[in-house]
């Protein structure tokens, strides 16, 4: 009787145990989450520490850093999910925020609201009964993704007997290449004007692929500029306004090929984007001058810059940092700037990129210090935009970083006294313009042309008003990151700057994020290969600045697959200069139009979803498109059928996250 009694008693325990199970996060497979820096922390934070939120420390838990998104499939197995949530106390003397989310079935089931540092861990019960799958997501709080670690801590499931749970990533991992390769037969894949002012030196690279060597000619070349025929170097000054309308010509064993060309000396600089590299995404504070060097080698030597890449731009760290104790080094006695030991010939290293048919960039910030905490340009924006023009600079990222710290005038005369980042101030419609302003004219009166680039954020609507302070282009968001989160909501806050846009004019997303990058600490970009092809399909069809941030010394084919595709490229220089805009949306899917100068239209298809869209699509009169057309695929660069967009259907079947683009070409 008693051995009856235990193995009842045991029984009944054994199915209550297999009925409520305890499943914790830090168990499951966080590697597939996505998130905006850094690598999932188990039982630790983002940067390898024990969990504390508010003073209070935290055994088990999740670390990330916003955005970040985790995918869980429940299979209706678990019945609750319970949780703290909070901001990481290691991210002292910041000002992150951050929100956490829990969305079930695509259906929002909580939120923590902002939550900023020194918050007490918000606690969460959240019932899960019959549910398929969850998402645990962390977004910014509003303030940029700026040292926004997160914690999930003490974070479980309970579960109808299930042990474990599966973490899932939707997207494709698999890399496939598109762009085919470029004959060796001569092509011309330049932008179709170039724009200089009188008397600043002209420099333009003809960029040609095909079988080297190659010869080039230029007719009807102005007087004041001569080519170089081996290397297709155009080098000079025009003294005179003008449009000057030449025939570019190329030639090898294989070929011939000419094209249209128009030198516009005029006032206006930049008449397509800015097309090159920087270096901040790939060494972020890390960067020398051996390493710029090597960059504008590379971008020779892959091939890039017969794509039409041309700039190699400097960013934070070349000048010397607030921790450098010797603060008279920082700048001379007339207070010129002096580059730090990374840099000890700035004249050379430009002289170097130009003669190789580049051109070159630098970085600066109206305040005090850079946003890494570099010597700023307050106070000396004369002598700074002198020496700019004296070593040979072609660009310059302007980058508000702490001026807000000084927009009553700086503290007490202490410029030591003024935080690094402080945004603050920057929508203000007369303080946040004045420094651009400021640093504008002086670049304008500089006897070379110096592409003016506001990293500014969007604040106040700077797409208004940058043209006013003689910027060539600007920063619409906050910095961009190598997640689907950030590409996404960059990608979708684009259109209300678009009227703005125009040559000479040009509405900046922030720099590409394909290939090796990591801001200092090298990682794969781990956008997924569909999000990457959506990604530079959008910034050509929205005629964004294109400047690669990834290290050109680890170039893989995939990557030169995606940067080497001169027709996607050309929708992005057309000299028509209109941006493209979202003209129509069907559940996920956004359909964006860009007018062409040659009377075409580019079309991109974007799916943000995380489903499949197979769709045969007919509704062409909502895109401006009409009548029989010839519709290219841009990037296999190959026609794909021919219809007639009155009564016939285009069969859609694009990836989660991916992207058709196509260019309509109306028959007559």
């Amino acid at each position: 009787m008693y051995r009856f009694k235990l193995f009842i008693l045991s029984f009944f325990t054994g199915c209550w145990l297999n009925a409520q199970n305890v499943v914790w996060l830090d168990e499951l497979d966080l590697s597939v989450s996505t998130q905006g820096h850094g690598t999932p922390g188990i039982n630790t934070s983002v940067a390898g520490k024990p969990l504390t939120i508010a003073g209070e420390v935290f055994k088990r838990g999740f670390g990330t850093h916003a955005e970040s998104s985790l995918l869980i499939k429940l299979d209706g197995k678990a019945s609750k999910f319970t949780a703290f949530v909070g901001l990481d106390d290691e991210v002292k003397g910041q000002n992150p925020a951050v929100e956490f989310e829990i969305y079930g079935d695509n259906r929002k089931l909580w939120s923590s609201g902002i939550m900023k540092l020194g918050d007490k861990a918000k606690p969460l019960s959240v019932p899960l009964k019959g549910m398929k799958q969850l998402e645990l997501l962390v977004t910014d709080g509003g303030n940029g993704p700026y040292y926004d670690h997160a914690n999930w801590v003490n974070a479980r499931f309970e579960t109808d007997g299930a042990m474990t749970l599966k973490t899932f990533n939707p997207i494709s991992s698999e890399e496939y290449i598109l762009t085919p390769k470029s004959p060796a037969i001569p092509r011309i894949n330049s932008a179709a004007v170039f724009g200089v002012r009188p008397g600043s030196p002209f420099l333009f690279r003809i960029p040609a692929t095909g079988e080297k060597p190659m010869k080039f000619v230029v007719k009807g070349l102005p007087n004041g500029l001569r080519l170089d025929s081996k290397t297709g170097v155009i080098t000079g000054k025009l003294d005179k306004k003008g449009i000057y309308e030449v025939e570019l010509i190329a030639e090898n064993t294989k070929g011939k090929i000419s094209k249209k060309f128009k030198i516009n000396c005029g006032e206006k600089i930049a008449l397509t984007p800015t097309m090159g590299w920087n270096s901040w995404n790939c060494f972020g504070l890390e960067v020398s001058a051996d390493k710029v060097k090597r960059a504008a080698d590379a971008l020779i030597k892959s091939g890039l810059a017969d794509h039409g890449w041309s700039y190699i731009n400097i960013d934070d760290s070349w000048q010397y940092n607030r921790d450098f104790k010797d603060q008279a080094k920082m700048r001379d006695g007339k207070g010129f700037i002096i580059p730090n030991e990374k840099f000890p010939d700035i004249k050379s290293l430009a002289d170097y990129v130009h003669d190789n048919g580049l051109k070159i960039g630098i970085y600066s910030s109206p305040g005090p210090w850079t946003c890494g905490g570099s010597l700023g340009s307050f106070g000396y924006e004369k002598q700074d935009a002198e020496s700019f023009a004296k070593w040979g600079i072609d660009y310059l990222k302007y980058d508000w970083c702490s001026y807000g710290g000084v927009l009553e005038g700086l503290p007490e005369n202490d410029p030591f006294k003024v935080p690094s980042l402080a945004f603050q101030g920057g929508g203000d419609p007369e303080k946040g313009v004045k420094p651009f302003k400021l640093m504008g004219s002086l670049l304008r009166h500089q006897p070379r042309d110096i592409v003016y680039n506001l990293c500014q954020y969007g604040m106040g609507d700077v797409w208004r008003w940058g043209d006013n302070v003689d910027a060539q282009s600007w920063r619409t968001t906050n910095d961009i990151t190598d997640t689907w989160a950030s590409v996404k909501s960059i990608a979708l806050a684009q259109d209300k700057a678009a009227p703005f846009a125009k040559p000479g004019n040009w509405n900046d997303p922030d720099m590409l994020v394909v290939g090796e990058v990591g801001w200092g600490n090298p990682h794969k970009s781990r956008l997924k290969p569909d999000e990457q092809y959506l990604h530079i399909s959008l910034w050509s069809i929205f005629s964004a600045p294109l400047l690669i941030g990834c290290d050109l010394e680890k170039l893989d084919d995939f990557t030169l697959n995606l940067l080497t595709n001169d027709e996607v490229i050309a929708v992005n220089q057309d000299a028509l200069g209109k941006q493209g805009v979202c003209l129509q949306t069907v559940d996920e899917l956004k359909i964006y139009v860009k007018a062409l100068e040659d009377g075409s239209k580019a079309v991109a298809f974007a799916n943000f979803g995380r489903e499949k869209v197979n769709m045969s699509y007919n509704d062409f009169s909502k895109l401006g498109i009409a009548g029989k057309q010839t519709i290219r695929d841009l990037w296999r660069q190959k026609d794909i059928t021919k219809l007639n967009t009155t009564n016939e259907s285009l069969p859609l079947d694009i990836p989660a996250h991916g992207v058709a683009y196509y260019k309509f070409n109306g028959i007559k």
